[in-house]
């Protein structure tokens, strides 16, 4: 197969642009992680007319995607995580081309995973995690039940993922069996909203009760990579937290992330006085 495919890499890889082609081979006859094509190419670049581009192709009776990403795309999924079969092609997939030990050194840095890339990921689960939770929470009280389990379940999904991440691991697609053997107790709590033989209202009742509890007990590792940036002035505005770059792809969650910790204790409001009586603007401080 890397014979036949190799007119489509070959003249990409003399590109000075190419870092790196890995291929990914269907190994099973269903292969949700190559969309079963029978194969994959993925090709990351410097930089690209667009961040990421796909091409189709047969070959016999074989067909094969072709998967071009820039480098700056790439990491934005490792970070984020919305395209979680990208860490699997990156460690698993077979390196045809390697310019300068790209490939090798992304590897290595996704296995030791350093502690600001970790740091950053973790608090991006929490603020997902809190965004869930609340809103399953309304939905519970407002007798919405179904739509409420539906959002409690993310919720678990994104405990799970900070957990995995906690012990330094990325996240796979089979991340619940990654859990299973990391925080037995997380993994207790999906089963038991999964598979328990209460109603689905005592099931999320319970589960609620849980779940603040983790978030409780989470928290100070969950808001690490925000309170690390509080250290760098005494006080901010929302705005001023939303246009830092560090804190653009949790921003959308930055409001209730907030709310939480100055519930917690752990930030206080500092008020300014506006033009208008009575009216003042908020300002952040960590409470130290």
């Amino acid at each position: 197969m890397e014979d036949l495919l190799r007119p489509l890499y070959q003249e990409r890889a003399s590109n000075e642009n190419t870092l790196g082609v890995l291929l990914i081979e269907k190994n099973k006859p269903f292969s949700p992680l190559t969309d079963n094509f029978d194969c994959i190419l993925f090709i990351i670049v410097t930089h690209g007319e667009k961040p990421w581009s796909v091409k189709h192709y047969e070959f016999d009776d074989k067909i094969a995607a072709l998967h071009i990403v820039t480098e700056e795309r790439l990491n934005e999924w490792l970070l984020l995580g919305s395209n979680r079969r990208v860490v699997d092609w990156v460690i698993n997939g077979k390196v045809l081309f390697n310019r300068n030990e790209y490939i090798t050194e992304l590897r290595d840095r996704l296995d030791k995973f350093p502690v600001p890339e970790r740091s950053k990921k973790i608090t991006l689960e929490f603020a997902k995690l809190l965004r869930r939770f609340s809103d399953g929470k309304e939905l519970f009280h407002s007798g919405q039940h179904l739509d409420s389990f539906n959002h409690i379940l993310h919720a678990l999904h994104h405990l799970a993922r900070l957990a995995v991440i906690e012990r330094g691991f990325h996240p796979e697609i089979t991340v619940w069996n990654q859990v299973k053997v990391i925080e037995p107790q997380i993994y207790k709590l999906y089963e038991e909203l999964i598979t328990g033989n209460e109603s689905i209202a005592k099931r999320i009742e319970l589960l609620l009760i849980a779940s603040e509890f983790s978030i409780s007990s989470k928290t100070k590792l969950g808001a690490g990579h925000l309170l690390t940036i509080f250290e760098e002035q005494y006080e901010w505005t929302v705005a001023e937290l939303m246009e830092h770059r560090e804190i653009a792809d949790y921003s959308i969650d930055l409001g209730i992330l907030l709310e939480h910790l100055i519930e917690k204790g752990i930030v206080d409001v500092i008020r300014q006085q506006t033009k208008g009586k009575h009216l003042f603007h908020r300002h952040y401080t960590t409470n130290k």
